[in-house]
């Protein structure tokens, strides 16, 4: 990996997590699904860093709790999801996927909690979240469909500059 691609994963890291901030305010709306989904299309080599990175940098800033566990898996899975079906290119399929991954977020994310504090705890945990999913899943679906090509052409060219060359 080159200094240049090193550089870059860390910058598109941290536009990761800084946009997770600035929408804070907003429940379950984020950018961060709609990028690691581009970032898997375009930069296929940068994104374990990228997605390492991203994680690393939640942990440090807001506590490395069991909230923090879904994380180590959810990102993953996504850019393994979106690996598998990275030749698609119709923002209307990517909305759908980005919905349904939104939708089934806080599911996955109540696998600690049932391992920690039973099936129960992870049961209540993620039905007292379902009205968040539903937000994160309209959030999802509505930034794919409508920023999936320009974000996507903006990437395009990065991933030129960087000698990626893997989209089809």
């Amino acid at each position: 990996m080159t200094t240049r691609q090193i550089v870059t994963s860390g910058l598109l890291a941290g536009l990761l997590f800084a946009l997770q901030v600035a929408m804070a305010g907003l429940p379950n709306i984020e950018p961060i699904t709609l990028l690691l989904i581009l970032y898997t299309i375009y930069l296929p080599r940068l994104v374990p860093l990228i997605v390492c990175a991203f994680i690393l940098l939640e942990g440090i800033t807001y506590g490395f709790g069991i909230w923090w566990l879904h994380y180590l898996y959810v990102w993953p899975l996504l850019v393994f999801l979106a690996h598998l079906l990275r030749q698609k290119s119709s923002r209307v399929m990517w909305a759908c996927f980005s919905g349904a991954f939104g939708l089934s977020f806080g599911a996955l994310c109540a696998i600690p909690y049932a391992l920690t504090g039973g099936l129960y705890a992870g049961f209540s945990y993620w039905v007292s979240g379902i009205p968040f999913d539903l937000l994160h899943c309209c959030g999802n679906a509505a930034l794919m469909f409508a920023l999936f090509k320009p974000l996507g052409q903006s990437l395009s060219y990065i991933a030129r500059f960087l000698g990626e060359t893997n989209r089809l």
